[in-house]
Parts: C-alpha cells; structure tokens; sequence
C-alpha cells in the first residue's frame, strides 16, 4: 500500500498554513503531499485594500508559492480547480485531475453582490490582486487624465464606496493617505475630490464596540469623507449609483468616476455544486473541522463555518481564524494517519486591529482597546507574525512592515 495523499486546493491563509505545517507535522515517508492553486503565487488578502489604492504596490502583497513552500516536501500545481469528486477521491482540475485520501478545502471568497444591479457591471471589488492593481490604476488614470481632457467632470473625481464593514472602512483609511499625493502630483485642487461611503446600516465596523466605531468614523469624516449610513445602494450605472435611505420613496443619484463595492462576499460556489453538505454556501465543518457528510474532508478559511456552540453566532471568516483552522487541519490529518483522535477547534482570540491608513487605526488586543498609532503599530506586528509564521525570518525581513532591516 502506498503512502497517503494529502491534497490542499487553495493557496490562500489556511491552505498556505496547512501545507508548511504538514511538512513540520509529517515525515517525508509518511505522506505524499500536493499544494494547488491557480496562480503561483500567495498573496495578503488584509493587504489588498492597500494596493487597491496604491498605498503600496500591488507586488508587496503577493509571494511566490516556491520561495516559501519546501518544494523538496510538497509537489505544487498550478491549476484552477473545477470541481470535487467526492465519490471517487478526486479533484477535477481545468488541465486534469488529482487522487486523494485527504482533502483540504481553501479555495476562498467570491464578491456577493446581493443582486444588485448593475454592480458587477460598473463597480470594482477588491477580491484578487489583479483587481486591486485594476483599482489603483483606474483611480490614478481620472486623476491624470482630469486636467487634460476637455470633457472631464468634477464627478470624475469623486469615490464611492459601497460598504463600511472591515474592508471597506480600510480602504478609505488608504484612499486619505492617497488622495493628497495624487493631488499635488496631478495639480488638481483637493476641494475637487469627494469621497462617499454608502452603508445600509446605520453605523460602521459592526464587529467594533460603538466608541471605536465612533472614532474611525470621525477621523475619516475630518479628512473629507462622506457618510451615507442607513442607505442602500440600489444601482450602480457607467454614471455613478442611485442611492435610497431606508424608508425614502425617492432614490438619490451619486455622480462618480469610481464605484468600489466592499459590500460583502461568499464562498467559493465549487463545494455546494460538488454536492458537499453547506450552510449558506460554507462548509459546516465538525468539531476537528471535518466536513459533516466526509471524514477525509477538512475545510478551512472562507469555505469553513464553526459555530463555537449550538444557537452561537458562527466565528466571522478572518484571516486569524483561517491561519488557526490551518495549523488544525495539519495537526489532525497527522493523527489520522497515524492512527490517534482528532483534536477540536479552539479560537484563540488574540484580537482586531482596523487600519485607518498608515498611521491611523482602532483595535482590541487581547482584551485591550487601542486607538491611534499604538493601534497602527499594533497593525503591523500582526501582519509580521503571520509573515514569521509562514516563511520564517526570512520571509519576515523580505515582507515585513515594521522596517527591521
């Protein structure tokens, strides 16, 4: 009998994780392990909100899966995976397909639109590198093309955003950053540029306690942004958005060069359609993170969902939950081929921290609130422990942010 065939689709915080620590957890000769992913490159989904505004470029955010993998361990193909069979121990691939006896499952998010219309459309979503780099690059063009074009508008110039959960209260903490530096770079009067954020409900960062909410949303509103709180984005068209407040009959029309939607996002469609058992489109794994109807399924990241208890609310898919389902999954594909009992999932919180562009962010650190630059540095610290985590030192120095060389 041969060895085992351990299979990770997705190169994304979990599956990343999974792979480096089987290569701790497993010998060479207890396993075969295969890594796929269809770009050869992992990259920091809590770092895309930067390059979207170019805050940082796009290539600080992404690493090549060979530099950090062992590649002497772990066989990685680049592939986009098209489907699960889970009958037969497959994963069916664009280009062919792959045997397993262990599967993990990371293939990620997908945007969520929710139906509206017109946003797949007209608006941009920060859900890949290429589509932050796509952002960063639409922003800059209307900012340099403003002065030089005769049939330019003020509205050219103004920025919406639809959302204002985590991802999109960082982005526009980036957009303040960025926004005066493409102003004196392209002469253009600051007064010209408005930047809107649309949110149907009625405050920002719901995961936050209210004063730190409160603060966020006061430090943006004193560096020009406009808050649209408790309304809808109805429509985006090539013009901009049609808006409505909750319980108005009339729409309002939003004017804009560029409309980002950060509004929400969903799991991968590939295990509902591959017949896996889903709750709302995620994985209800078990308490070892095992799919419910497979015992050799493991999912992790934005495809898993773990209620802590029953009539608890699930754990919100972060990136510190996909790490930690990560170092799980390894753990306990090692003692079922070994033979032993599978251990539970048990978060350890060790805290929220959101950016408010470089040196501006709000947080709870273990059980202590931060505000400010404590909070920005505190920021930078986590982003460098997954950093160290994944590839070491090595990959620490290279990435980093806090500076250290």
């Amino acid at each position: 009998m041969g060895k085992p065939k351990i299979l990770i689709i997705g190169a994304g915080y979990g599956g990343m994780i999974t792979t480096v620590r089987l290569t701790k957890e497993l010998e060479a000769e207890d396993a075969d392990i295969t890594l796929v992913n269809k770009h050869n490159y992992h990259y920091q989904t809590t770092w895309l909100h930067e390059a979207a505004a170019g805050t940082i470029h796009h290539d600080r955010t992404r690493m090549l899966i060979k530099n950090v993998i062992n590649t002497k361990r772990v066989n990685f193909v680049q592939d986009s995976v098209k489907s699960i069979d889970k009958e037969n121990k497959k994963v069916i691939l664009k280009n062919g397909e792959l045997d397993y006896d262990y599967l993990v499952i990371g293939l990620g998010f997908e945007s969520n639109t929710f139906g509206i219309k017109g946003l797949e459309e007209n608006a941009f979503a920060i859900r890949s590198v290429n589509t932050a780099r796509r952002i960063r690059e639409h922003i800059e063009y209307k900012f340099a093309s403003f002065n030089n074009d005769p049939d330019a508008k003020d509205s050219d110039l103004t920025i919406v955003v639809g959302g204002a959960g985590l991802s999109g209260v960082e982005f526009l903490g980036e957009l303040v950053d960025r926004i005066p530096v493409l102003c004196k770079e392209y002469d253009i009067n600051p007064d010209k540029v408005k930047i809107v954020d649309v949110e149907g409900l009625p405050l920002v960062l719901p995961p936050f306690e209210r004063d730190l909410a409160e603060y966020a949303q006061k430090y943006l509103e004193g560096k020009g942004v406009e808050f649209k709180l408790g309304t809808f984005i109805k429509e985006a068209t090539p013009e901009g958005v049609l808006v409505q407040k909750k319980d108005a009959e009339e729409m309002e029309e939003i004017k804009a060069g560029t409309v980002v939607w950060t509004g929400g996002v969903k799991a991968s469609h590939i295990p509902a359609d591959s017949g896996f058992e889903t709750n709302r489109g995620k994985i209800q794994v078990n308490k070892d993170l095992r799919a419910p109807d497979d015992d050799h399924v493991f999912a992790v990241g934005d495809v898993a969902v773990f209620f802590p208890k029953e009539g608890e609310r699930p754990y919100p898919p972060t990136a510190q939950i996909a790490v930690q389902e990560g170092e799980l999954a390894a753990k306990n594909i090692k003692h079922l081929i070994k033979g032993e009992e599978t251990e539970p999932f048990v978060y350890k919180q060790r805290g929220t921290v959101a950016s408010l562009g470089e040196k501006q962010a709000i947080g709870v650190v273990f059980d202590k609130k931060l505000k400010g630059k404590s909070a920005a540095a505190m920021k930078k610290v986590i982003d460098d422990r997954y950093l160290l985590e994944l590839g070491g030192v090595g990959l620490l120095l290279k990435k980093g942010k806090l500076n250290l060389l």
